[in-house]
């Protein structure tokens, strides 16, 4: 059993609005026979394409594979934010690493985001970037932490974008009371993200990258890459893999923990109905540990994402338990139907920062963005190619980051995570 296989049809795109609306993708061979190629890049989701574009830039030659189809994983099925800094706040961030190399995450990910929007204008992708995010504040006590936090960076890090937003504010720019307070940030923004996947694919084939997909890995000696018909010999190997990693590197699974998170999509509301639920362009996303995540899509929609699994299978009623939390913060749409309802499968680790690692010093692997991933694995992309051209200098940073092991090894992680998780879950209620 594996998350590639038991949720999904092979090669089949998941029954998302983002899929019933994609812009249509180009068809890439399988691999069939041997290869040479200076890189081997494995996945072909944001940061797989973000680094087969890089490479390609420096001149490499590129070989990108893909077990199923382009942005088939989370990077085609996620809730669409495009956040600014890291997965934690920049105040524990600090605590975590330092202040200089705080600061330093901090710049990546405001590179992190404008590689995003560079890559847009550069490809022509049409996937209906806009901007804003707001984050809220689900219970009272968080308040001063929030208050705290747009200090911190607006005065020591000059970021002028963030503002707080107050109760009254909150419940007039989202027709509910749940939340207390938030922060409205006018520098993070959200888009459709198989279209931008998909736009980045299309980057990637006109550089000259050789894309494969249904081309799905079932080995790898030091970087000659095997799969189910055929083999890679390269100079480097970039594993690109995420929550659909597998077996094929045990260093990086045990830090690296797959997860499935759910959304729906609501039948069109219709333009006075969505203002009263989102009152503006923006996205959101509340505080609890386990994130709801909403925002509207361009035909007004609202996309609501939220619940967690912890073992292989998805729940039969995706529909119904998302749901339940959208209906917890808007009740008021208890007669609207459900049109789609899907999910997806994304790797968190014990830190919630992303992972970075040399496997050997000729493969390297990102992954773990912990649902932060958007404009992360984008980067994460990007650095990993520098780092093969000879600069590692921003991939180092994150290696630097303190990565622990998840408890109980391979059998015992995901019990362990699932009883962690009801107590978040406990935790969020109080």
């Amino acid at each position: 059993m594996d998350f590639l296989t038991t949720n999904d049809r092979p090669g089949i795109h998941a029954p998302s609005w983002y899929a019933a609306t994609a812009n249509g993708a180009r068809d890439y061979p399988v691999l069939e026979g041997e290869r040479r190629c200076d890189v081997c890049v494995i996945g072909a989701g944001y940061s797989g394409l973000s680094a087969a574009i890089q490479l390609r830039k420096s001149g490499l030659s590129v070989v990108l594979l893909e077990a199923n189809r382009v942005g088939w994983g989370a990077s085609g099925r996620n809730g669409g934010q495009v956040g600014s800094g890291q997965r934690v706040g920049q105040r524990e961030l600090e605590e975590m690493v330092g202040r200089d190399d705080a600061r330093h995450l901090w710049t990546l990910a405001q590179e992190a985001k404008a590689l995003v929007r560079r890559l847009i204008g550069e490809g022509g992708i049409d996937c209906d970037l806009r901007p804003g995010v707001l984050d809220t504040i689900h219970r009272a006590r968080f308040d001063r932490e929030c208050r705290e936090e747009v200090a911190l960076l607006n005065e020591r890090y000059g970021y002028a974008d963030l503002s707080y937003v107050d109760a009254d504010e909150v419940r007039a720019l989202l027709g509910t009371r749940r939340y207390h307070s938030g922060m409205m940030d006018s520098g993070a923004a959200h888009l459709h993200p198989l279209n931008y996947a998909q736009g980045l694919a299309r980057m990637a084939d006109e550089l000259g990258v050789k894309i494969f997909e249904r081309s799905r890995v079932t080995g790898r000696n030091g970087t000659t890459v095997q799969t189910e018909r055929g083999t890679i010999k390269a100079d480097h190997v970039i594993l690109a893999c995420n929550g659909y990693l597998g077996g094929l590197e045990q260093e990086v699974a045990a830090k690296v923990m797959p997860i499935n998170n759910f959304i729906l999509a609501t039948e069109p509301l219709g333009a006075t109905r969505a203002r009263g639920i989102i009152n503006g362009g923006f996205a959101v996303a509340d505080s609890k540990f386990v994130v709801n995540y909403f925002r509207m899509s361009a035909d007004q929609r609202l996309l609501f994402g939220g619940t967690e699994t912890y073992g292989y299978r998805f729940p039969k009623d995706i529909a119904g338990n998302v749901r339940r939390s959208m209906l917890d913060i808007y009740p008021q749409l208890r007669d609207v139907k459900i049109d789609y309802a899907w999910g997806g499968t994304l790797a968190i680790t014990m830190s919630r920062m992303p992972y970075f690692t040399r496997v050997a010093p000729d493969v390297l692997s990102v992954s773990g963005y912990s649902g932060h991933g958007v404009a992360m694995a984008t980067l994460a992309g990007k650095l990993a190619a520098e780092a093969v051209a000879g600069d590692a200098s921003g991939f180092d940073v994150f290696t630097r980051v303190p990565a622990a092991k998840f408890p109980g090894g391979p059998r015992l992680r995901s019990p362990l995570l699932a009883l962690a998780m009801v107590w978040y879950g406990l935790r969020d209620r109080l």
